[in-house]
Parts: C-alpha cells; structure tokens; sequence
C-alpha cells in the first residue's frame, strides 16, 4: 500500500524549473524545493471555504487552512493539479477549473520551500471533506476569516499566500 510520502514529486529550482523527483516524505525530510496549489473556494454566496487538517497530515497537522490544496505530481501540470486537489478536498466531482491568478515561491526559512500557485473556483455544490484530510470545515465569510486569523493557528504557506491574495485582488 502507497502512503502520502511514497507519493513521487518534480524537484525544482529557484526558477521552477524540474531539476529532479522525489517521493514527498523525501523531500519533505531533505527540504527540497517542489510545486503546490492553493485553491481558494468560495461557495454561491462567496462564503470561504475554512477547514481544520487532521493531525496525521505530514505538514502542518491539526492546523487551520483557507485553501484547499496539495502538492503536484511529478509531471502534472499546476491547473490539473488544482483541480484534482480542489475536488478530492471537497469531495465534489463537478467543480469548473479553478482559475489561476498568481505564482510565488514560499520559503519559511527553515527548509520548507516549495513553489504555490494559487487559483479561485466556485463551489455550488454540497461538498463532502475527506476525512483523512479534514478534521472541521465550514463556509464563513471573509470578515469572519479575517477576525479569525488572529484567534487560531493557521497553516503558514496558506497565510503567506492569503496575505498574497488579499494584495493582489487591492492591486486590481
């Protein structure tokens, strides 16, 4: 049986491009640098899709994320990984492709580094978390988020690219 580590990742470079592959428990370990989606999902009434991440996740366990997400295959592409993610994390199968609007590269410092492409989509359906992924969820208003971010302990990659988002949406 193949576990999340096992799972085989495109190693990249400072420029994003592959350089080689890992399995991600490898180059979780090692801090090599690989790609991530950030899906921001909103439903019909653009309500946040909020969730807490289980505490067997092998990055930031039992933490609170405003994006849906993960890492992307090694040789897929950044939009079929958004979409792959961002329905297996709602547990929906009918979502449209997410629409991508930036790319940077997080980097905490300390041997997490991975490059995040961050996309919107709107989710009309009724959506069903998997488990081993997601311990809470809800829909909540972006103010609600806001007063939040200061109460819980949020992802670090995730708040890195909402500060992101927030600036790029003011820029126009």
């Amino acid at each position: 049986m193949t576990t999340p580590a096992d799972e085989i990742l495109d190693i990249v470079d400072e420029n994003d491009q592959v350089i080689g592959r890992s399995p991600r428990g490898e180059a979780y370990a090692k801090g090599l640098r690989h790609r991530c989606v950030f899906i921001q999902a909103r439903d019909t009434a653009g309500r946040l899709f909020v969730h807490r991440r289980t505490p067997t996740k092998l990055v930031f366990p039992s933490l609170y994320d405003m994006f849906v997400g993960g890492v992307v295959g090694a040789g897929e592409s950044y939009d079929d990984a958004a979409l792959r993610e961002a329905e297996e994390e709602l547990g929906v199968s009918d979502l449209p492709a997410p629409r991508f609007l930036f790319k940077f590269l997080y980097d905490d410092g300390a041997g997490r580094t991975w490059w995040s492409a961050v996309y919107e989509v709107r989710c009309a359906s009724e959506v069903h978390p998997q488990v081993e992924e997601v311990a809470w969820h809800d829909f909540l208003p972006e103010a609600e988020v806001e007063r939040r971010l200061t109460r819980w302990q949020w992802v670090p990659d995730g708040l890195a690219a909402y500060e992101r988002l927030k600036a790029h949406r003011a820029a126009g």
